[in-house]
């Protein structure tokens, strides 16, 4: 990744004071006090220097360096780094080397350290998958299967009945939800509905990402659903969540007009897309969010349903976005560890996803900071704003969900918050689902 010498730098010697003394008068997002290091030349002399909340203070030292000009601190730290987080190390190490990266990458966009960025390619090697692999790639833990499956049994609820179903799907990984449903839709007892699947051509590359378009996607879709006896119709809009995807939501309010009183449920699937929706600021009402969220609301929809990642990531301050990402970014790295083996191509995807995402969060700013993640809580509070209550999930749901974690590692866990459902990862929160009526 970066070229060091193995010998210690120079300035290393008084590195530990350096950090000691450095902006004595810290604020909360700093470290209050740093344990002295001997000299050392490889990792293997480090020490207790490689735990987990060691990196974590040298990451956050490292960006306050940066974001100061320090070049000196900044390269002694990032040398430090280097020799700890090893790109082939266990989960901690190779979560603290994409951050590592990121912050290069974040110090060669403001000219500090320009010296370490000469052997580091500027973006990662993010894979295009064709839909088996996709498919067998958002099946091997619950991170997306979660959602899936607490999504589809509200919405099979909410639509009994009707003739027809229209599912706007905002969804990150292509519709892959999508067969699941049109299984369990095509044995009801009435016979299967005509659905109508309408999705948002994004403009954005976002990982996971696919090898083919969207219409021919759509074709293998309507296909699928034929062999299962189900008519579907689809439909891709060009849309793009930097607007709060206002081609698309237009085009549903002009066909909203003209929509049949009975027989035809809307769906608004929402799944970890979003956060993608540009938002720095708190529950304003004239925020891009909110402002998709009241568009979403007058269209009338049956059921509207939330699933995404349980973090914050919105931060104008890069310290506190590196403390939120670090500490919530170890969970997909130790999860790996229980699924995937060591040198695996599937392996080599997961995680230059995971460092897309670092690199994002850590190294973009503006309109290029495109991961914006918010906690459950702030989505909830704006449903609630924007007039939708809480519809809950049932115990058949539940159930449904607890036997697909069944399938999976040990440490993943179900939780039940209100009428809300949280994935937990050893008891730590990772992604929330939430399904919603209009008041």
């Amino acid at each position: 990744m970066m070229q060091f010498t193995e010998s210690l730098p120079p300035q290393v010697s008084s590195f530990s004071s350096l950090m000691m003394n450095k902006n004595s008068n810290t604020n909360n997002n700093q470290i209050q006090h740093a344990s002295p290091w001997p000299g050392f030349h490889t990792s293997k002399n480090l020490g207790n220097i490689g735990d987990t909340n060691c990196m974590e203070q040298l990451l956050v030292h490292c960006a306050n360096a940066i974001e100061s000009n320090d070049a000196t601190l900044a390269q002694q730290i990032l040398w430090v780094l280097n020799n700890i987080a090893p790109p082939d190390g266990d989960s901690n190490q190779r979560l603290t080397c994409g951050f590592l990266r990121a912050l290069i990458l974040r110090a060669a966009k403001i000219g500090t350290c320009k010296l370490l960025t000469a052997n580091l390619n500027h973006s990662m090697e993010t894979h295009k998958f064709s839909i088996i692999e996709l498919a067998s790639f958002v099946d091997l833990t619950p991170w997306h299967r979660f959602g899936f499956t607490a999504a589809n049994g509200a919405i099979l609820e909410a639509v009994e009945g009707y003739s027809i179903i229209h599912i706007v799907d905002f969804s990150l990984t292509h519709c892959m939800q999508i067969p699941t449903l049109i299984d369990a839709i095509s044995t009801r007892v009435e016979g299967p509905p005509l659905i109508k699947l309408t999705v948002a051509g994004a403009t954005e590359d976002l990982p996971p990402m696919l090898d083919l378009s969207y219409e021919e996607l759509g074709a293998k879709l309507v296909n699928f659903a034929r062999s299962r006896n189900v008519m579907m119709e689809f439909r891709v809009i060009p849309s793009s969540s930097s607007d709060g995807f206002s081609n698309l939501i237009e085009q549903l309010r002009v066909q909203n007009l003209i929509r049949p009183d009975n027989g035809e449920a809307l769906v608004i699937n929402c799944h970890m897309m979003l956060h993608y929706i540009p938002e720095e600021t708190t529950v304003l009402s004239n925020s891009f969010r909110a402002m998709f969220l009241k568009a979403i609301r007058n269209l009338d929809p049956t059921i509207v349903v939330l699933v995404d990642e349980d973090a914050d990531f919105t931060s104008n301050n890069l310290v506190c976005r590196l403390r939120s990402a670090f500490n919530y970014l170890w969970i997909p790295y130790d999860t790996v560890d229980t699924f995937l083996p060591r040198g695996s191509k599937q392996r080599q995807w997961y995680e230059a996803d995971i460092c897309w995402k670092i690199e994002n969060v850590i190294a973009q700013e503006g309109v290029q900071r495109l991961e914006r993640l918010e906690p459950k809580s702030q989505w909830v509070q704006r449903m609630r704003n924007a007039n939708f209550r809480s519809s809950g999930f049932s115990e058949e749901g539940v159930t449904e969900v607890k036997n697909m974690l069944d399938e999976h590692a040990a440490g993943w866990g179900l939780k039940r918050d209100e009428e809300h459902l949280v994935l937990t990862w050893k008891g730590h929160n990772v992604v929330f689902a939430t399904a919603w009526v209009p008041l």
